[in-house]
């Protein structure tokens, strides 16, 4: 018989199965592979910002889209979202250590993307007229 503290044991100490379909890490991959994510954590690794700061840098994201990806990355443990007690109230996201330890690896493929994106552009098109 498997006690509560012996599985929270295997779910912190138990690496995961990227190619196990039933396995919560292609959660977390959905999650850091959302765009609105890796823009929140691109941007939040300059330090702490408010809501309309974040979403100022993102540009062309809806508030709710916004505020939902927010609200994951809280539940994830990546950002911590702090209330000040202001009039009016003043909220600043901050990355947690561990979503700290997303910014080398986002910036990366955000570096990577932004190098590649006139290969890729033109392979589209040579695709696009391939194709027609």
């Amino acid at each position: 018989m498997v006690t509560n503290g012996e599985d929270l044991a295997n779910r912190l100490f138990t690496r995961g199965d990227v190619f196990d379909p039933d396995c919560p890490t292609r959660l977390v991959l959905d999650r850091i592979g959302d765009k609105w994510t890796v823009l929140a954590v691109l941007l939040l690794s300059s330090g702490p910002l408010r809501f309309t700061e974040l979403r100022d840098g993102i540009g062309k994201v809806a508030p709710k889209v916004l505020t939902q990806t927010l609200r994951r990355l809280q539940r994830d443990g990546l950002v911590s979202r702090e209330i000040f007690a202001e009039v009016p109230p003043r909220v600043v996201y901050t990355l947690t250590p561990l979503g700290e330890s997303l910014i080398g690896p986002i910036q990366a493929v955000s570096d990577w993307a932004e190098e590649h994106m006139p290969a890729i552009s033109a392979a589209q098109d040579s695709y696009d007229l391939d194709s027609a």
